[in-house]
């Protein structure tokens, strides 16, 4: 693979290092009160977090490597459909991503708050308790460790990074370019394919073994990368059909 910085990715670079910088400026927590993705029913959601996220990042590992596979794969993207439309597509995955987890999140989430219901506490009780960041000692008594989880994940943990564009842009690479190969630790040659496809397995497998069924596991929102993934696919699919693929947008 040859690597050259194209505009469009050289401008997402340069818009997550400023946000990044401003975070460790301002504050972690202000910025991440406002630009994080909160779930739809914690008061700390905003409407623009649905873009915001994708900027915001939580520490320098997460930024590095968000960015550095953005400077890998995506100018070959950039080069292939125009800038526009790379931009249109990266963030239509981002968007994508936090719309399909936060649908599944707010499934799970009704169904572990159900289960209190259900057993006799208030529903509205339930939600003001977990909107001051806290919880009841009996719900772990009457919820399974993956309910709790849920529970308490879906409501509390806010997501941000690039990570579901960035793994649209994976598989929007593999789908146009499979067999060629990038250099592992810079020795051992891999088509992109099964590199793609060993990213995203390995993302299942650490996501469903985190106790969670959507959400952050670990510190790392495995299912957000998932939901890139598959928005990335689907449109890749989409344009394939309707011979869209390869036009550019200037």
């Amino acid at each position: 693979m040859m690597f050259r910085m194209t505009e469009v990715v050289k401008q997402l670079i340069i818009i997550n290092i400023i946000f990044f910088v401003g975070k460790v400026i301002i504050g972690q927590n202000i910025i991440d009160e406002y630009l994080a993705f909160h779930y739809f029913g914690n008061p700390s959601f905003k409407p623009w977090q649905v873009i915001s996220y994708m900027f915001i990042h939580a520490d320098v590992g997460h930024i590095f490597f968000n960015m550095l596979l953005l400077f890998f794969f995506g100018p070959s993207l950039e080069d292939q459909w125009g800038g526009s439309k790379f931009l249109f597509f990266y963030l239509s995955c981002g968007v994508g991503a936090i719309l399909a987890t936060q649908g599944i999140s707010y499934f799970a989430f009704h169904d572990s708050l159900n289960v209190l219901v259900t057993e006799g506490f208030n529903k509205a009780d339930v939600m003001a308790v977990l909107s001051e960041g806290k919880y009841m000692v009996k719900w772990e008594e009457i919820l399974n460790q993956r309910q709790f989880n849920n529970l308490i994940g879906s409501y509390n943990i806010a997501t941000m990074g690039a990570s579901g564009a960035i793994y649209g842009v994976l598989v929007a690479y593999a789908f146009l370019f499979p067999n060629r190969e990038v250099y592992l630790m810079f020795i051992l040659p891999v088509k992109v394919k099964y590199l793609i496809a060993f990213y995203i397995i390995g993302d299942l497998i650490a996501g469903f073994k985190g106790q969670m069924l959507i959400g952050n596991a670990g510190g790392v929102g495995y299912f957000a990368h998932i939901g890139g993934a598959l928005i990335g696919y689907l449109m890749m699919l989409y344009w394939k059909r309707h011979q869209f693929k390869n036009n550019r947008w200037n």
